[in-house]
């Protein structure tokens, strides 16, 4: 069963409160264009029999103007010949022919005005399915930005995570043990005179350095 029971439904229906009051918002919005995808399908075909009914009824028309014309040719033939009788019978056959195209008019005055009916009503459907189906695209990715989350805390709450960090700080561990045995070599040893020396103009280059730093921050706050 579906959710609109005639087009007039679809067209003043409220999208928004058809979703706020559904349990499942993304399978009632796919229900919806569903529905309205069907609806607008069937309009199109009953515009298109409304198209093919006027295209019909023209021909028809031209047809019984040219009928017409005959038996109006007929009648003059008649009378010119003298045959009276001939001329009102041809007049009432373009009589007929008349009134016949007369209803066939008043038929094309009720195709246009269905046909201008289906055409505000393809508008109209058009417009709606638009609104539909924008709400779904926001639906869509509402759920999956829910579904990211959830996802995301359903990882960072797994213990795998807490065997993982456990695993790095385990590696860490390994690697200050590495480098203490390295570093553990240097103790205990004692410095050679080079490197005394290396170490006293190491500590004169950085105090020349400081002191030329401190006459410029100096010079520059005069």
């Amino acid at each position: 069963m579906g959710i609109f029971s005639r087009l007039g439904d679809i067209i003043s229906a409220n999208v928004s409160d058809l979703l706020d009051k559904a349990e499942d918002p993304a399978k009632m919005i796919r229900m919806i264009i569903l529905e309205m995808e069907e609806t607008l399908v069937e309009v199109r075909a009953s515009a298109a029999r409304a198209i093919a009914d006027q295209k019909e009824a023209r021909r028809t028309l031209q047809r019984l103007d040219a009928a017409q014309s005959s038996w109006a040719e007929k009648a003059e033939l008649a009378l010119s010949k003298g045959r009276e009788d001939l001329a009102k019978a041809a007049l009432v056959e373009k009589q007929k022919l008349g009134q016949m195209a007369d209803q066939i008019l008043h038929d094309m005055s009720v195709l246009d005005e269905a046909l201008a009916k289906h055409e505000e009503d393809i508008q109209k459907l058009e417009a709606k399915l638009r609104e539909a189906r924008t709400r779904q695209t926001s639906i869509l990715n509402r759920l999956e930005t829910l579904e990211n989350r959830s996802r995301m805390r359903r990882m960072m709450s797994s213990p795998k995570i807490d065997e993982a960090f456990q695993r790095f700080a385990l590696m860490e561990r390994r690697v200050d043990l590495a480098e203490g045995r390295v570093e553990s070599y240097d103790l205990g040893k004692t410095k050679t005179l080079e490197e005394e020396f290396a170490e006293l103009k190491a500590s004169d280059a950085v105090e020349a350095e400081l002191a030329a730093l401190k006459a410029k921050v100096g010079g520059d706050s005069k």
